[in-house]
């Protein structure tokens, strides 16, 4: 299974492309950061972003798309760009017909340390290891666009093995 990982946001926005399934070694594809100015027009920040996705998509045909849920903060204006961003990424994959998942930041950080409560640093850290890296992917965008990918590929994929054999035994019962 090949995930496109998406840590949204307007100045940053990580993409990371992970290759893996449930028992077997993950292997990084790609890794990037889509930056944008905080000056330019969000409009044109939405558009630079959708761009640089669009491309990712069609370099790397991800079996699916993990996007960082937006999740409630005190600071409203960061809250609204991730949201505005995370939009863009779900729209883009819909287009093609690829499947989309939201992961919670505690979710991820579970999935990959073990913690999750882990800081940036501990989720690097771990990403590192899974992905047998000499170093955590820089900036922390980076490495959160993996984390979400490998959650997804544990997480996702194990969770649509469940819902199979539950349809199936439903089918079997009828």
């Amino acid at each position: 299974m090949r995930v496109l990982g998406i840590d949204p946001g307007l100045t940053r926005c990580g993409l990371g492309v992970v290759d893996g399934s449930i028992g077997r070694p993950l292997s990084m594809v790609a890794v990037g950061v889509v930056r944008t100015p905080a000056d330019m027009h969000v409009s044109l920040r939405l558009c630079r972003i959708e761009a640089e996705i669009e491309h990712w998509l069609d370099a790397h045909s991800p079996d699916a798309v993990a996007v960082e849920r937006a999740f409630a903060q005190h600071n409203v204006k960061t809250v609204m760009g991730t949201a505005q961003a995370s939009g863009i990424a779900m729209v883009a994959a819909a287009r093609r017909g690829i499947p989309v998942a939201l992961h919670t930041p505690s979710e991820v950080k579970a999935a990959v340390s073990g913690n999750g409560r882990a800081d940036k640093s501990q989720v690097g850290i771990m990403v590192a290891r899974l992905l047998r890296l000499p170093e955590p992917p820089k900036p922390a965008d980076a490495a959160d666009s993996l984390a979400l990918a490998i959650c997804h590929i544990w997480r996702g994929e194990a969770q649509a093995k469940i819902e199979a054999a539950v349809a199936a035994v439903g089918r079997r019962t009828r």
